[in-house]
């Protein structure tokens, strides 16, 4: 009885003492992420105070950087005006485009894989959307930069277009649809995996009720499963944003490269505008961090990307919580 007792003992010791080390294993990650915020948004600070609102407007930015990065020494003589509205439009508009065109692809793809694919087609499909999440951004430039980036400049570019902004802007094919419609397959099997696992989490007797009512399959699918996994689809997409905001490599490769707003009033031409977004500027300019103003603008350009990523998942999770009403666990049991 005493060695049972000492046993026990013992054992609700080592409970607590693994308690308290991954307590502090999870303070440490906190710690950490709060700490680089804090930084981040101490070195942003005065580009935010000197241009105030002015910060969003949309003067010429890659003037405006080189303004700031040729300014004079000394910290009464720094220069800080800069206007990034042309980053943060071509930032919405290659995401946005991106969820859009990604969510109706893997909405489709997930009511197929949970509905209607047969098991060996599961076991290839499923690895192959993993695979695809796994895949370098790198890689996906490389495949937008040669192979969509032409045919873009062959079927859309014409001499007329280029003839009409090239005062402005230079035309060659890299634009922010193109770099949109990459975007979307590399965000694609995050809204996959979301969407899969609400759909499978929705309770069979739902689905084979309604079946038993004589509805046909599609408007049972329609009207019970994807209505039921509405929250998990905006929390896909939500989350998918997030991951889009981030993107760098692959839109420096393929979206132009040059701080400018494409005009949705310039018809077709809009579609093949370069841009240059938030993530790509910061990669971009890293060179540049140690001159100090510039630094300072830069971190600026960084802090609103991490503050609109962060904003976004917690939006995410928000949502996908809103499954519960419904009965459904998010992680895919039913109650």
């Amino acid at each position: 009885m005493r060695a049972a007792l000492r046993g026990a003992r013992l054992g609700a010791a080592g409970d607590r003492r693994v308690e308290i080390g991954l307590g502090l294993v999870a303070s440490v990650v906190l710690l950490l992420c709060a700490s680089m915020v804090v930084f981040i948004v101490m070195k942003a600070w005065p580009s935010f105070a000197h241009n105030g609102l002015g910060w969003f407007s949309s003067d010429s930015a890659d003037e405006q950087l080189a303004a700031i990065f040729g300014s004079p020494a000394g910290e009464d003589r720094f220069v800080y005006d800069f206007g990034a509205w042309s980053l943060i439009w071509g930032t919405i508009l290659t995401s946005g485009l991106a969820v859009l065109v990604g969510v109706v692809f893997a909405l489709f793809t997930a009511i197929f894989i949970v509905e209607f694919a047969p098991p060996n087609v599961n076991r290839v499909l499923v690895p192959t959307v993993r695979l695809l999440a796994a895949v370098p951004s790198v890689v996906y430039g490389l495949i937008g930069i040669l192979v969509l980036v032409p045919l873009a400049s062959d079927l859309l570019v014409t001499t007329e277009r280029k003839e009409s902004v090239a005062y402005y802007v230079q035309i060659t094919g890299a634009c922010w649809s193109v770099a949109a419609l990459v975007l979307a397959v590399m965000i694609a099997p995050i809204m996959i995996s979301i969407i899969v696992d609400a759909l499978r989490a929705v309770p069979r007797s739902w689905t084979e009720g309604a079946a038993a009512l004589g509805v046909n399959r599609w408007r049972v699918i329609a009207t019970i499963s994807v209505r039921a996994a509405r929250p998990a689809i905006v929390a896909g997409m939500i989350l998918a944003a997030a991951r889009a905001l981030g993107e760098a490599i692959m839109l420096s490769m393929v979206a132009g490269s040059a701080a400018w707003a494409p005009n949705p009033l310039d018809g077709l031409t809009f579609f093949v505008e370069p841009v240059r977004p938030l993530a790509s500027t910061v990669v971009e300019s890293a060179e540049g961090l140690s001159v100090t103003p510039f630094g300072q603008t830069i971190y600026a350009v960084a802090a609103l990307l991490l503050i609109s990523s962060a904003a976004l998942s917690w939006a995410g999770w928000f949502a996908k919580r809103s499954m519960r009403r419904y009965g459904i666990e998010p992680g895919g049991a039913t109650r």
